[in-house]
């Protein structure tokens, strides 16, 4: 290998990585509004959609568990195929 494609490889597995724990931190915030703030949140979404307050904890709770499958499968798998590739 290159010294160009090293600092290429180093470069997209950092990206990688700080995506993760960006998108980590989303997950944590999203979390936090909805178990301390549910009640703020709700009233917000109820005015925009009439839905009730049990769909609205399951769309929330399906969204959070989808979120973080996605981010597992395009940051964190990524970057750790590229720790141990390079």
């Amino acid at each position: 290998m290159t010294l160009d494609t090293l600092i290429t490889l180093e470069i997209i597995r950092n990206a990688f990585g700080w995506c993760a724990i960006i998108n980590f931190v989303i997950l944590v915030f999203w979390f936090l509004m909805m178990t301390m703030a549910r009640g703020f949140v709700y009233s917000i979404h109820s005015k925009l959609f009439r839905i009730s307050q049990k769909r609205f904890d399951a769309i929330h709770y399906q969204g959070m568990m989808y979120f973080k499958v996605l981010v597992f499968m395009f940051n964190v798998v990524p970057y750790l195929a590229l720790r141990i590739v390079g």
